[in-house]
C-alpha cells in the first residue's frame, strides 16, 4: 500500500516542484512537507491538506485521491493507540457564560488573520467557578473552526507536583501525532518543534489548570491560527499579550436554572423562591449549586426549602456542600495549600473582619506585619482567587471562601490567638475612628495628636472617606467594645464622631451607636457624660431614625438631669433637641417655647455661639410654623452673628449653611424670588462640601420654583429633578416639612410641563 508520504512526494515530482516551490505555493512549511513525505508525522487535518492541494494545482481525480490517501493514513495512525489530548466530557446543563463565550468566539475568528502571535485566553477566578467547564465549552462550540483538531491537556497545577513543562510539552507533541521517537529530549526544542508544528495547522488547545507562567509559556505557539485557551485559579499576571477572562459567580437567573437542569425540585415554580435562597447561600458558585442540586436529585423526596434549612447554618453549610468526591472545601482547600505562610495566616485571620469589605490596614493589623508586606499579601490572595478586589484598594472574600476561612482559623490558630487578633482589629479601628471624626472638630490642619497611623487621615476629606468605607468595621468593633464593657472607650469614641454624624444623619446607625454610648455613660460615675450621652442619643432618634416621640422624651431626661447638675449647657442642648422633636411632631408652639428657652439659656451662659445655633433652630420654627417674615429676620441675625460664634471651623460653616438654607427656602415661601436665588447662590456650594444631603435638596428645589416663576424653565427642571432626587435619597421617615417640598417640586414641575 502507498503511503500518504509517497503519494505526496510522488505528486510533486509530477508537478516538478521541490519541497521550497511547494512550500511557497502552499504557504505550508518546507520542513512540515518533509516531515510529511518520511512519515515522520501524521497525515494533515483538512486545512493544510487544501492547502497543499492547491500548491499542487490538483483538481478532480487526482485531488481525490491525495484527499483519500491522507484520510487513509489518518484511521491508520488511530488505530490500535491509545488516544491523547481528548476533551474531556462536557457538562451538558451548561448555563450563563453569553459574554464570555461571546469573546471566545471573537478570538476564533481572529486566529490565523490578525498579525502577530494566535490569541490565548486566560480564564481565571476561584475554584469551584467552572472554569474547566467553560473551556470545554468553549472548544465544543469551535469545533467546526479548528478542523486541525482540539486537544486538551491537565497540567494539574493545584497538584503538590503540577506536571513539569518539559512532559506537557511531550504530551502535547503525541497528541498532534509526533512519534515518540521523533520528540526531542530537551525542554526548549521541544518547544520548539510544538510551535513548528502549529505554524500550519489550525488547533484549539486547551491548557486546563494551570499553576504558573513559567508551566503555560513554553507550550504557547507563537505564529499560526491556532487558539489557545488557559485555565487557573490564578490570572498569571506575567503572561504577556494575553486576554483575560475573569469567571465571576453565576447571576441569580443562572443559578436558578442550573439548579433546575439538575433536580426535579429546583424546577417546580412554586419552588422559586426557596430556590433563590438555596442559590444564594451556594454564592452562586458553580460547583456549589451541582453539589445542591446532585443531593436533591439523589433524594427526590427532598423539597428545596429543606435543602435550604440545611444550608442556612453557616457552621454547617461546607459540610452540607459535598457530594461523594465533589466537596466544596476541599476544591478550596488545594489553593489553601499554595500559599506562603504568610498569606495562609492572613486569609486565617481575615475571617475576623466584620464587615464585607476591608483594605490592606486592617490586615497589616490582623498579622502584625509592616504594611508593604500586607499588601503583597493580599495581592497573593488575589492572584489564587481566594479573594476578591474591590474597586481600587479594598478587598472582599465570596462568602462560601469566608466560612472556609473561618474553618481554618478555628482549626490552625489557638483561642488565646484569636482573642488576641480580634482586640487588635477592635482597638485599631475604633482609635481610628476617633481620629477621624477629631478632624470634624478641628476642621482644617494637621490630624489630630499629630496620627501617623496606618490609614491616611491627612485631611478632612480622606478622613471622611475612611469612615464612610469602613463603617461596617468600625461599628462592630464599637458592638465589641460594648459587650466587652469598655464604657470609656465607646462613649470617647462616640463622642469624637459627633460632628461627622451631623454631616451625615441620614445613616440610620447612628441609633445604634449613640444609644451604646448613651449606655455606656450611664454604667460610668460622671454624671455629665450621662446626660451629654442622653442627649446625643435624643438627637439619633430624631435625625437617624425618624423616631421623634422617642426622641422628645429622652431629651427631656436628659434635660431633668441637667437641672439636677445645674448645667445650663446640658439644659440648652437637651432642651433644643426637645424642640426639634416637637417640630418634627407638629407641636410648633411647644418647639417655639423650647427655643426660646434655648436661646435664653445660652445667654445666660454668655455664650454668644450657643445662641446662635439656638436661634438657627426658632427660625426653622417659625419658619415651619408659616412666619416667614420673622424667619428671615432671625436668620438674618444669625448670619450677622457668626462673627462671634467660637466654634470649630466645621461647625462655624453648618451653622452658615443652615442658616443661608433657611433664609433660600423662606424668601421662596415669600415668592421673593430674586432673594431666594441669592441666598441659594450662596449655599448651594456650601451643602455640597458639607455633604449635607438634605438641605442640598431642600434648597435646589427652592431655587429651582424661583427659575420658574422668573421664566428660567430649563434651569428650573434643572434644580427640581436634582432636587426631588437628592431628597427622596435621604428622606428621613415622618418629615412632613420634606413631603411638602416634594409635593410643591412636583407640581411646579407639572406646571412646566403644561406650559
Amino acid at each position: 500500500m502507498t503511503s500518504f508520504g509517497d503519494r505526496l512526494r510522488q505528486v510533486r515530482r509530477d508537478a516538478g516542484l521541490t519541497l521550497e516551490q511547494l512550500a511557497e505555493a502552499s504557504g505550508v512549511s518546507d520542513r512540515t512537507i518533509s516531515d510529511m513525505e518520511r512519515g515522520h508525522s501524521r497525515a494533515p487535518q483538512a486545512r493544510t491538506l487544501t492547502a497543499l492541494a492547491d500548491g499542487l494545482g490538483l483538481t478532480g481525480d487526482a485531488r481525490a485521491v491525495l484527499i483519500a490517501a491522507a484520510k487513509e493514513a489518518r484511521s491508520a495512525s488511530a488505530a490500535g493507540r491509545p488516544r491523547v489530548g481528548d476533551l474531556p466530557r462536557g457538562v451538558t446543563d451548561f448555563v450563563g457564560r453569553a459574554a464570555e463565550l461571546a469573546i471566545a468566539r471573537d478570538a476564533a475568528q481572529r486566529a490565523g488573520h490578525d498579525a502577530g502571535p494566535p490569541p490565548v485566553l486566560v480564564v481565571h477566578g476561584t475554584a469551584g467557578l467552572g472554569k474547566t467547564a467553560f473551556a470545554v465549552r468553549v472548544a465544543d462550540d469551535l469545533r467546526d473552526d479548528f478542523p486541525d483538531g482540539r486537544v486538551y491537556l491537565d497540567l494539574r497545577g493545584t497538584d503538590p507536583e503540577p506536571v513539569a513543562a518539559g512532559e506537557a510539552l511531550q504530551r502535547l507533541l503525541r497528541a498532534l501525532d509526533v512519534p515518540a521517537a521523533r520528540i526531542a529530549a530537551a525542554d526548549d526544542d521541544r518547544s520548539a518543534q510544538l510551535r513548528a508544528l502549529l505554524e500550519d495547522r489550525r488547533c484549539l488547545l486547551v491548557l486546563d489548570n494551570a499553576g504558573s507562567e513559567a508551566q503555560v509559556r513554553p507550550l504557547l505557539p507563537a505564529t499560526g491560527p491556532c487558539l489557545v485557551v488557559v485555565t487557573s485559579r490564578r490570572m498569571l499576571g506575567g503572561l504577556e499579550g494575553v486576554l483575560r477572562i475573569p469567571l465571576p459567580p453565576l447571576t441569580p437567573s443562572e443559578s436558578a436554572g442550573l439548579l433546575g437542569a439538575i433536580a426535579s425540585q429546583a424546577a417546580d415554580p412554586e419552588a422559586a423562591a426557596q430556590v433563590e435562597t438555596v442559590s444564594r447561600l451556594c454564592g452562586h458558585l458553580p460547583l456549589a449549586l451541582r453539589i445542591a442540586g446532585t443531593r436533591l436529585a439523589s433524594r427526590p423526596q427532598w423539597t428545596v426549602a429543606g435543602l435550604a434549612g440545611r444550608l442556612a447554618g453557616a457552621d454547617r453549610r461546607l459540610a452540607v456542600l459535598s457530594a461523594g468526591d465533589a466537596r466544596v472545601a476541599a476544591a478550596f482547600g488545594l489553593s489553601y495549600a499554595q500559599l506562603s505562610g504568610p498569606a495562609a495566616t492572613l486569609f486565617r485571620r481575615l475571617a475576623h473582619v466584620p464587615g464585607a469589605d476591608f483594605a490592606a490596614p486592617l490586615a497589616a493589623v490582623l498579622t502584625e506585619a509592616p504594611l508593604p508586606d500586607a499588601e503583597d499579601h493580599l495581592d497573593e490572595l488575589v492572584e489564587i482567587g481566594l479573594l476578591q478586589p474591590q474597586g481600587v484598594d479594598r478587598y472582599r472574600f465570596h462568602d462560601l471562601i469566608r466560612l472556609y476561612a473561618e474553618e481554618r482559623l478555628r482549626a490552625e490558630e489557638t483561642a488565646e490567638d484569636r482573642a488576641a487578633a480580634v482586640r487588635r482589629m477592635t482597638d485599631w479601628l475604633l482609635d481610628t475612628a476617633r481620629v477621624a471624626g477629631l478632624w470634624y472638630h478641628s476642621g482644617d490642619g494637621e490630624p489630630p495628636d499629630g496620627w501617623d497611623g496606618l490609614a491616611p487621615l491627612a485631611t478632612l476629606q480622606e478622613a471622611g472617606a475612611w469612615l464612610r468605607a469602613e463603617t461596617d468595621n468600625w461599628r462592630v468593633a464599637l458592638r465589641l467594645a460594648a459587650a466587652g464593657e469598655r464604657h470609656q472607650l465607646v462613649v470617647d469614641v462616640v463622642f469624637a464622631l459627633g460632628y461627622y454624624a451631623d454631616s451625615a444623619a441620614h445613616w440610620p446607625g447612628w441609633v445604634e451607636t449613640h444609644g451604646l454610648a448613651m449606655r455606656a455613660a450611664k454604667a460610668l460615675p460622671d454624671r455629665k457624660q450621662r446626660t451629654e450621652q442622653l442627649t446625643n442619643y435624643a438627637w439619633a432618634l430624631l435625625y437617624s431614625g425618624g423616631r421623634a416621640e422617642e426622641a422628645a422624651e429622652v431629651a427631656m431626661e436628659a434635660y431633668r438631669l441637667g437641672e439636677e447638675t445645674g448645667d445650663l449647657e446640658d439644659q440648652r442642648l437637651a432642651i433644643g433637641y426637645a424642640g426639634a422633636a416637637w417640630r418634627h411632631l407638629g407641636r410648633l408652639d411647644d418647639a417655639l417655647r423650647a427655643f426660646g428657652q434655648a436661646v435664653d439659656l445660652a445667654r445666660r451662659t454668655g455664650d454668644d455661639g450657643t445662641g446662635v445655633r439656638a436661634l438657627v433652630a426658632y427660625a426653622l420654627t417659625l419658619q415651619t410654623a408659616g412666619r416667614y417674615r420673622e424667619a428671615v429676620g432671625t436668620y438674618r441675625e444669625v448670619l450677622a452673628g457668626l462673627d462671634r460664634f467660637e466654634a470649630p471651623p466645621i461647625e462655624v460653616r453648618t451653622t452658615r449653611m443652615g442658616a443661608l438654607a433657611g433664609l433660600t427656602t423662606a424668601h421662596c415661601a415669600l415668592e421673593q424670588w430674586s432673594e431666594c436665588l441669592g441666598a441659594g447662590g450662596l449655599v448651594l456650594p456650601l451643602a455640597t462640601e458639607l455633604g449635607n444631603a438634605r438641605q442640598l435638596g431642600r434648597v435646589l428645589i427652592a431655587t429651582g420654583r424661583a427659575h420658574a416663576a422668573l421664566g428660567d424653565a430649563a434651569r428650573a427642571r434643572a434644580d427640581l429633578i436634582r432636587g426631588m432626587e437628592t431628597l427622596e435619597g435621604n428622606f428621613i421617615a415622618g418629615s412632613t416639612l420634606d413631603l411638602d417640598y416634594l409635593a410643591r417640586a412636583a407640581e411646579t414641575l407639572r406646571g412646566l410641563a403644561s406650559s
